[in-house]
């Protein structure tokens, strides 16, 4: 944790231009700093050994039910809940500027985000779907991978942020998807 910054420090799981750091701005303000997390339960540690005050994990999307390692993740911890945040989730599709919808082989994404497209896949069965640890991440590695034919499911916050092109908008099954974010904070900062 930064001791010159007197605010939070929000965790979150997954990478910058993440969903679960765009509920973090929602709820704390858009100059809060964040720290982003490999893993769920990397969000709880965080807390636990001070490097951030609060956390944000989503809990449950309309499409997809409960997010049940986040939910682990939470009872793993000492960690109050202190609030949450409904957030509208927009997938796009994202690739390498120059690709096009038609040449790509693969997409990558996080396994709920995958999941709350099922009607993108069966539209496109050429595609294969490949989980990866999270949405923005999968833009990351999109960007650096330099192959025209994989591209990414992720908001559309992470194409701006790793140089994509965005292919396609509102990929989700349905126009009504969203998620819950659980907003935490550790015991030592109540």
């Amino acid at each position: 944790m930064n001791p010159a910054k007197k605010g939070p420090v929000v965790a979150f799981q997954g990478e910058p231009g993440a969903y679960s750091e765009e509920a973090a701005r929602t709820w704390f303000g858009e100059d809060v700093e964040t720290l982003p997390c490999r893993e769920f339960r990397d969000v709880g540690k965080a807390i636990a050994e001070g490097r951030a005050t609060h956390g944000v994990l989503p809990v449950e999307n309309t499409l997809a039910g409960s997010v049940g390692q986040a939910l682990d993740a939470l009872l793993e911890t000492n960690d109050r809940i202190v609030g949450e945040v409904v957030r509208p989730i927009r997938h796009c599709l994202l690739a390498l500027p120059g690709a096009k919808l038609e040449g790509l082989q693969k997409v990558i994404s996080h396994p709920v985000a995958l999941a709350q497209c099922l009607r993108f896949f069966a539209d496109h069965p050429g595609i294969a779907a490949v989980a990866v640890h999270d949405t923005a991440g999968a833009a990351r590695l999109v960007s650096e991978g330099g192959d025209l034919s994989v591209g990414a499911i992720a908001p559309e916050a992470a194409a701006k942020r790793y140089g994509l092109a965005v292919l396609g908008r509102d990929l989700q099954d349905r126009p009504d998807n969203s998620t819950r974010f659980y907003v935490e904070i550790g015991r030592a900062h109540v």
